[in-house]
């Protein structure tokens, strides 16, 4: 993982893509402590975060603010259920019998409050923690305390559980990335949710800084977690020093990570950045359209009660949603274009522009994997289904995808 940092509202993570380097990191092959995860899920889970907004200054009023936003915009009824308090929601002092609570001032009806709010609008309550001592911002030195779960993890668990948790973020936040510690922190954590006796969707997020590159993509960690990241962090902003979006980042940290040895394991790309400076609305369509075509979680972070009509629509469109749900596997390149083979057999196929020029993009039906008849070609965005189609594509601008179903 790359260390997070509290950062003011709208800069608070790493690149619009920041792909993976493409360094590769040797390990000795590790060992999987044997377990049954915490929850059974087959579909990437669909939220909101408070961090890109918020960071270390998020409170219950808020999160609460938030999430009435998500039911009253429509967006909870497409999926988007899932709202997570993430860094910096914890009293720097664990209680004198070692147990964590939420911080007193920003949160001061506790966490099981917020849960039951949540629960009542019938949303689903997602939390933060670390496998180490310190969390991201403490690491970075931006939050005060050592409130890890290392040495809790059986406590946290019970906690999380009494307050009605249900989702947990487990971000690594360690110079020290040894795969087979990694492995032990994330079982120990996974064991302990099982335990618990509730279902709690697990997600971890096992990236560090490691010689250029990230170990995502050198380990299997499906045995171990319902969601785990394969990319490094994500800022409002196409291109960095570590890469850019299209088939030169994410495509290829994801062509790159091992095929996951357990079902209903997603790959989490990180979260979405739509919506804020920096991310143009090319941009914004092409970064909902890779994550829906690799099966991404598709988490927003914007601020939902000031949402643009465009960034809306977006985020709840039906045929991304669609594809992003499907259990199939992630897309493929095929020629200059991104295929993904859903599991009813229809074809979802997505061109990117990542030059800074405007470019036409398209192929026949055949050249993409299709068998049989012309198709019936729909576009995402409320684009109309055409019939008979000989050729799919379009005329794209700079940075902008165009996504269309095969059927």
């Amino acid at each position: 993982m790359n260390i997070r940092r509290s950062a003011p509202a709208a800069v608070a993570v790493v690149a619009l893509v920041a792909a993976t380097a493409t360094a590769s990191v040797s390990h000795a092959p590790v060992r999987y402590p044997p377990g049954a995860k915490a929850a059974d899920t087959a579909v990437p889970l669909m939220g909101w975060n408070s961090w890109n907004l918020f960071g270390c200054n998020v409170n219950e009023h808020d999160v609460e603010a938030e999430a009435d936003a998500l039911v009253s915009s429509g967006l909870a009824a497409r999926g988007y259920r899932t709202v997570t308090v993430d860094d910096c929601w914890f009293d720097p002092r664990r209680a004198p019998d070692g147990s964590l609570r939420a911080d007193p001032q920003r949160f001061p009806h506790g966490m099981a409050a917020l849960g039951r709010f949540l629960h009542a609008r019938g949303l689903r309550f997602g939390i933060y923690e670390s496998p180490n001592a310190r969390t991201c911002a403490q690491f970075a030195g931006t939050y005060r305390g050592s409130t890890g779960s290392l040495g809790h993890e059986t406590q946290d668990a019970r906690t999380f559980a009494s307050w009605g948790v249900d989702f947990l973020k487990y971000d690594w936040c360690a110079t020290d990335s040894d795969p087979q510690r990694q492995v032990n922190a994330f079982a120990r954590m996974r064991d302990a949710l099982r335990a618990t006796g509730r279902s709690i969707v697990y997600a971890i997020n096992p990236n560090s800084d490691v010689a250029g590159a990230v170990p995502g993509p050198t380990v299997d960690w499906s045995p171990l977690a319902n969601q785990v990241r394969t990319t490094n962090d994500v800022i409002p902003a196409w291109r960095t020093r570590l890469g850019r979006l299209g088939d030169q980042g994410i495509g290829e940290a994801l062509e790159q990570a091992p095929a996951p040895t357990t079902p209903g394991v997603a790959s989490d790309m990180d979260m979405l950045v739509v919506g804020f400076i920096g991310v143009s609305p090319a941009e914004a369509r092409t970064q909902v359209a890779m994550w829906s075509m690799f099966g991404s979680p598709l988490i927003a972070t914007n601020d939902i009660t000031r949402m643009s009509t465009g960034i809306s629509k977006l985020l709840g469109d039906p045929l991304l949603i669609a594809i992003d749900q499907d259990p199939s596997a992630p897309a493929r390149r095929v020629g200059q274009a991104w295929v993904r083979r859903l599991s009813d057999g229809r074809l979802a196929v997505a061109f990117v522009d990542d030059s800074p020029r405007p470019v036409r993009l398209g192929a026949t039906p055949s050249a993409l994997g299709w068998t049989g008849p012309a198709p019936t070609v729909a576009g995402a965005w409320g684009s109309a289904a055409q019939t008979g189609v000989t050729w799919v594509g379009a005329e794209l601008a700079p940075h902008d995808t165009a996504v269309f179903i095969l059927s």
